[in-house]
């Protein structure tokens, strides 16, 4: 087993794997910039090192200070979490050719899997149900009107290294697709330093539905059932459940089938999510994988009694998996606690938390990294907390959220605790009757 641990990361989820490693005696290692020095991951994990100040590129990206931070506390393994360098082959590569272990795919399966048209091409061959579009990245606006007008408007340009919506453009016409093309390829540039575009019909109207999986290291897969991603603003994810309630028992046979099929057809390693877009007629289609583990993961820990971190940690170390598929047996709901005004366009609302109190009992279990006193700083992502309600059927665990929620007190900031005790009591979400387009048509009422 590993002796000691480095998470690549901040927040919450440094603090989640530290806790996890903590419970199998892994010694830890956390890497910080100057904006985070309060933080609790900081204070809790065995030693601490510096890599810059707050701009990401200068500290939670540079992988050069992340792999002199192994070296020096002679870490032999290092946790990306989720986001920064969590996808990035390069650093997979570079922590392999420096003998330490990187907790998650290689670099070869994360190249499979990132970059989204390659993605596309391998799920063809594996036979896992695509949505129509490009089968590369288009070259030029003359190829990409040809291919519009095969597979029929509205169609979707994406940023094939992209995620979190950025690089994203619907295009609904021939005239604009000149426009839609610029904008999305210099957006994609600015996030992502590359601006290359792929092509796919736009499923109107969908479910965004994910399928968690584990792989080992010997080609073994397996699926722990679905997530309900569908409550989205701009292609960010507000709240999550599981099961989904637009979901069958033959649906989710079908498409676990097809997750495992996905992961096996790479001999995917560790854990991950298998992304598909469900129409209204229960169609589904492969639309990305996420090669890491995800924000929501906790309500699928819940609902099954499963430490993914641990799972991910064991795997990592060349522990082979059963191969049992899982489900729910439980229903859970994720909140995501975002330090944002939604009464104000959801704009982001650093600062000082002035007081804390943290809803509790039978169910409730919530991931943060806050306390009263500290500042939230405006450099990273403004989730602050998740809040996870888990119960025996989905009105049970509607009736929770509502009552956690109103427990919940964070004062000196903006939160979007407010939006969810509006969400959890809107008619359209408690019936389960929502789509990826269910935030278009959802106002907030004034206080």
């Amino acid at each position: 087993m590993f002796k000691k641990i480095l998470i690549a990361n901040r927040g919450e989820i440094a603090l989640r794997i530290i806790r996890t490693c903590k419970e199998m005696g892994i010694k830890t290692v956390a890497v910080y910039s100057t904006a985070d020095k309060e933080s609790l991951h900081v204070r809790f994990a065995d030693e601490a090192v510096c890599i810059g100040p707050p701009p990401s590129n200068q500290s939670y990206l540079e992988i050069p200070k992340i792999i002199a931070a192994a070296q020096i506390t002679n870490a032999d393994a290092i946790h990306p979490g989720y986001g920064f360098l969590a996808e990035n082959a390069k650093f997979s590569e570079i922590c392999r050719k420096h003998d330490i272990k990187f907790i998650g795919p290689s670099a070869d399966m994360i190249n499979m899997m990132g970059d989204k048209a390659t993605a596309k091409k391998n799920m063809r061959k594996a036979g896992v149900p695509v949505v129509p579009g490009s089968k590369d990245i288009v070259k030029s606006v003359k190829e990409g009107k040809k291919l519009a007008k095969e597979i029929t408007y509205p169609i979707m340009l994406k940023a094939t290294a992209g995620g979190g919506g950025k690089g994203m453009r619907i295009v609904y016409k021939e005239e604009e697709f000149q426009e839609k093309w610029d904008s999305a390829k210099q957006e994609s540039a600015a996030s992502f330093g590359n601006d290359g575009l792929y092509m796919e019909k736009f499923v109107d109207n969908p479910h965004h539905i994910e399928i968690q999986i584990v792989g080992d290291q010997y080609g073994k897969a397996a699926h722990l059932s679905e997530r309900d991603c569908s409550i989205q603003r701009r292609h960010q994810k507000l709240a999550e459940e599981t099961p989904s309630p637009f979901m069958t028992d033959e649906l989710r046979q079908k498409m676990g089938t097809a997750a495992v099929l996905a992961a096996e057809s790479i001999k995917y390693e560790g854990v991950g999510t298998v992304e598909f877009l469900v129409n209204d007629k229960r169609e589904f289609y492969f639309m990305e994988m996420n090669t890491r583990i995800q924000v929501e993961h906790p309500i699928t820990e819940e609902v099954i009694n499963f430490d993914l971190i641990k799972e991910q940690i064991k795997i990592a170390d060349g522990a082979k998996i059963s191969g049992k598929n899982y489900l729910p047996k439980l229903h859970s709901i994720e909140c995501r606690i975002n330090a944002e005004d939604p009464y104000n366009d959801f704009r982001p609302s650093p600062g000082k938390i002035t007081n804390l109190h943290i809803p509790g009992g039978h169910g409730v279990r919530v991931d943060t990294h806050v306390y009263t006193g500290y500042t939230i700083p405006p450099n990273y992502d403004s989730m602050i907390a998740k809040l996870i309600i888990t119960a025996r059927t989905r009105e049970e665990a509607l009736k929770k959220m509502k009552r956690a929620l109103d427990e919940f007190i964070i004062e000196g900031v903006k939160t979007t605790i407010p939006f969810h005790a509006q969400l959890v009591s809107d008619q359209r979400f408690i019936d389960g009757n929502y789509t990826t387009k269910f935030m278009e048509t959802f106002e907030m009422k004034q206080p």
